[in-house]
């Protein structure tokens, strides 16, 4: 079990807490949903989940097959939805991968991207497209 500890400091503002490491970062709502934006948003770090779950399960893949992956960029594009409840709609992530690999093995990290847990987690309703980029 993985514990993470919130306070509320006011202001649209949370301190969040990683008990285990006690690294701690701050969350703030959107502008357009009465925040300043001075930091991620609860739903920013729902879309920063999933690339960095991308990355790590396309890492623990490729370090199978002995590639450096040294250099992978990914980028996640949130889109909201524009009906009530507010809620994430699409997440659409990129990933740029600055190697060279045949179509089995290309394939291997494609699906393992789209097996990682956070991408699972999400719901069904959320359009998770994933684009690949290869050298």
């Amino acid at each position: 079990m993985v514990k993470v500890k919130i306070n509320y400091e006011g202001a649209l503002r949370c301190i969040l807490e990683h008990a285990k490491s006690g690294k701690t970062f701050y969350t703030d709502a959107p502008v357009d949903n009465n925040g300043k934006g001075e930091s991620f948003s609860p739903t920013d770090l729902c879309a920063s989940a999933l690339g960095s779950c991308i990355a790590t399960i396309v890492g623990m893949e490729l370090e199978k097959l002995g590639v450096d992956l040294n250099g992978m960029r990914i980028e996640v594009n949130k889109e909201m939805s524009a009906d009530l409840p507010r809620r994430i709609a699409r997440l659409e992530t990129e990933v740029w991968l600055p190697i060279e690999l045949d179509d089995d093995q290309q394939w291997k990290v494609e699906i393992a991207a789209k097996n990682c847990p956070v991408h699972h987690s999400l719901s069904p309703e959320i359009e998770k497209p994933i684009i690949f980029h290869w050298k």
